[in-house]
């Protein structure tokens, strides 16, 4: 008989453990959790302001910039789906970086992942902070910030079950006011809404589709690709459902489409309602607010307040869960402090979780102590590349693991990548003309040098881990 040959997702990738301590909580997300918390991870202030800015850039080709960035989103989706159906795991793409590239891939792109969320939960709780702010003033906008954060850190410490369901509704509010944007917005623009013309002539009719050039358009996919990130929550969040690979699947395939149809569909509607050069500036009027004054509807201004409000506090939720579950996988494999590994008796990490809140309350507290000192602005920026990391790795990842296997184990797989391995060359030529694209812009390179220099650090520690990481698997 011949010799049985493992698979290489049969390494040590283990979802659920506590220091070696198997932990089965007693709650599992559901399907319409799963749903919800990917949409909920990544529809944010992005869409809703920061849609304008790609626009006034790129004029109604900013539909282009959004489908583009979307699709590698999705190849990079569907890459690591194949992945986590094979072998669902919470940490996803960074245990598969440690089983197909190594220790030092999962290290790297790990921790930088962790960091970015520090950062994006710091940005969300000085946002919603300020909004709080402007509707309740007594309280200064550092308190409602410390408080939104302490809030969502309950929410998180209850169970899994009890954070899928606040993210659901959450997530439910944004999601329902984009159907209904959508909705009637192709209405308006076929003219059947009261009050309104036949304006498909929008997307052409000042200064052509793409009225500042090609170039553009594809500036653009270098910034709304980062709009796209955290569709890599649903493959983590799937891992502690109650039917992973079930879960896995949907949110590889189904999810993407939505979050295509939302981003593509919302700002195609814009530039056709809208002439791309009448936009108010999203400082003072954002995108959708403007537009649904249009339609007609009465308090456009405070109901997308709102829904911009549910959206921050939304992606603060998925951020504290995204960042807590990415710590406790690093520390699960050696890479953090043993510690975080623990999780209570309900699974949740709470000692990761904890810990990646005292990140985010740090950076929110340097912002309102010393707003001018650049340590905020630093953090926020250093973090720019970490998206594109992150493809890079899944691609490089899911090449190896899938030249490791036989024909057999191929043949056997639950969901795989098309056209392998010419896709994830793709993705990575893609990424490395993005990283070109942000050079010629001074914006741009403060990105992609403050993000080289927080590599670079966690690049100079690798050798005191792997020592330690060392002596640690001699002495088990």
């Amino acid at each position: 008989m011949p010799e049985h040959r493992p698979s290489p997702y049969d390494a040590r990738v283990s979802p659920e453990t506590s220091a070696g301590v198997a932990v089965r909580p007693p709650k599992k997300l559901r399907s319409r959790h799963v749903t919800m918390i990917t949409l909920g991870g990544i529809i944010g202030a992005s869409l809703f302001v920061g849609s304008a800015n790609i626009i006034h850039a790129a004029g109604p080709a900013a539909v282009i910039s959004y489908l583009i960035g979307g699709l590698l989103v999705f190849f990079a989706m569907r890459m690591l789906g194949e992945m986590a159906s094979a072998r669902p795991a919470i940490g996803s793409f960074m245990e598969y970086a440690r089983v197909g590239l190594g220790d030092w891939a999962a290290y790297l792109v790990g921790w930088l992942y962790w960091y970015f969320w520090v950062g994006v939960l710091a940005y969300e709780a000085v946002l919603g902070g300020n909004l709080l702010n402007g509707w309740f003033p007594v309280i200064p906008s550092w308190g409602w910030s410390i408080a939104l954060l302490v809030l969502f850190i309950i929410t998180n410490l209850i169970s899994v079950r009890t954070f899928g369901e606040v993210e659901f509704w959450l997530a439910s509010v944004k999601v329902s006011a984009i159907v209904v944007f959508l909705v009637v917005g192709v209405l308006f623009v076929l003219g059947l809404w009261p009050d309104a013309s036949f304006s498909v002539s929008n997307l052409w009719a000042h200064d052509g589709f793409a009225p500042n050039g090609v170039g553009v358009v594809l500036t653009g996919v270098a910034i709304v690709i980062f709009s796209y990130f955290g569709t890599e929550i649903a493959v983590m969040a799937a891992a502690e459902s109650e039917d992973p690979a079930g879960g896995i699947k949907q949110a590889t395939t189904t999810i993407i489409w939505r979050i295509l149809l939302f981003y593509v569909g919302a700002v195609l509607l814009i530039v056709t309602i809208v002439p791309w050069n009448q936009l108010p500036d999203p400082a003072v009027i954002p995108p959708f607010t403007h537009v649904f004054a249009l339609f007609g509807v009465p308090g456009a201004d405070t109901i997308m307040t709102i829904v911009i409000f549910t959206a921050v506090v939304s992606v603060l939720n998925s951020g504290l869960y995204s960042a807590s579950r990415m710590f406790a996988a690093l520390a699960d494999q050696g890479f953090a402090p043993r510690i975080v590994a623990k999780r209570a008796r309900n699974g949740v990490p709470v000692a990761a979780l904890i810990a990646s809140t005292a990140g985010g309350f740090a950076a929110t507290i340097v912002n309102f102590v010393a707003p001018g000192s650049g340590i905020f602005d630093f953090i926020m920026n250093s973090a720019g590349l970490v998206a594109l990391f992150v493809y890079v790795f899944i691609a490089a990842t899911q090449m190896r693991l899938r030249m490791k296997m036989t024909p057999e184990e191929q043949a056997n797989l639950k969901l795989k990548m098309w056209f392998f391995p010419w896709i994830n060359i793709l993705l990575i030529a893609a990424v490395l003309g993005i990283i070109a694209i942000m050079l010629s812009s001074e914006s741009g390179r403060t990105q992609v040098w403050t993000s080289l220099l927080a590599t670079g650090v966690l690049i100079a520690c690798w050798p005191l881990v792997r020592r330690r990481l060392a002596k640690t698997r001699a002495s088990n």
